[in-house]
């Protein structure tokens, strides 16, 4: 059960990681952690799961905004899913050639046939036929064991501290990628697609309907990279580099703050 499809079987103490979290980038919401399962009863053996009523369908967002904003651990199968797009997205449905066709959006987010297809087949999808099943649960809640990725959400500031903290050691450059529209694809979708960090600005159903807040981006990562993200930050902390960023001002030279990080030049 805990370990996680990438094999990682690591004993993590999420309750320290989310403590040291947010003690360094105070988040409003609880990070979560998404995985998924090869059997239905594989899910449905997660203790304290909860499950949608039967018959109403949902948005993959909805059920990550229930785990983060109300703290539940939930399950579901491509069935409890409104369309093969959230489906596709988390490898719950295959991409067949009428998803990437994309028709249903031309009109609505794109002007033609081409560009609806183009879209489509832009965005990054977890490999679909291995998983039946999927489960988001708080990440201290300690239900899931290892998750294949964890959820954060916070606003710009608090992302780059995020991204700062995982470059203190072991320096890499990130690139991430914007779709348009279903972001989903460019955060969860490429997280459980490469095992990489993937930071998104989340879309307008992600903000309609899974209550994400109009000033808030989401990373998704695997967890074996949150111990690498909390020593940076704390290193950075030490330094005086820390969240929220007070505002030195636009009218005063930079010199005094630079100084209280770097010393004297």
């Amino acid at each position: 059960m805990n370990v996680n499809c990438w094999g990682d079987d690591t004993e993590y103490d999420y309750a320290a990681l989310v403590a040291d979290l947010n003690q360094y980038l105070r988040l409003k919401t609880l990070p979560v952690g998404m995985k998924r399962f090869r059997t239905v009863a594989d899910m449905e053996a997660v203790p304290r799961i909860r499950r949608p009523p039967p018959g109403e369908k949902f948005a993959t967002d909805q059920i990550v905004g229930q785990s983060r904003w109300l703290g539940w651990t939930l399950g579901i199968t491509m069935d409890n899913l409104m369309g093969e797009q959230c489906g596709a997205v988390i490898g719950l449905h295959p991409p067949t050639s009428d998803w990437l066709a994309g028709r249903k959006l031309t009109g609505v987010w794109y002007a033609t046939h081409e560009d609806s297809g183009a879209h489509q087949r832009a965005m990054s999808c977890a490999s679909h036929g291995e998983y039946a099943a999927l489960a988001v649960s708080p990440l201290t809640a300690g239900r899931i064991g290892n998750p294949d990725i964890c959820l954060i959400y916070g606003t710009p500031g608090q992302m780059i501290t995020l991204v700062n903290g995982l470059q203190y050691r072991d320096y890499r450059k990130f690139t991430f990628s914007c779709v348009g529209e279903s972001a989903c694809a460019d955060s969860w979708g490429n997280a459980l697609k490469t095992g990489e960090p993937s930071l998104s600005i989340p879309c307008y159903a992600e903000r309609k309907f899974g209550g994400v807040l109009d000033e808030e981006m989401l990373m998704a990562l695997p967890p074996s990279y949150l111990p690498q993200a909390v020593e940076g930050l704390k290193a950075l902390s030490a330094n005086g580099l820390r969240y929220p960023i007070p505002n030195h001002g636009i009218q005063k030279s930079p010199l005094d703050s630079i100084e209280a990080s770097y010393g004297k030049q």
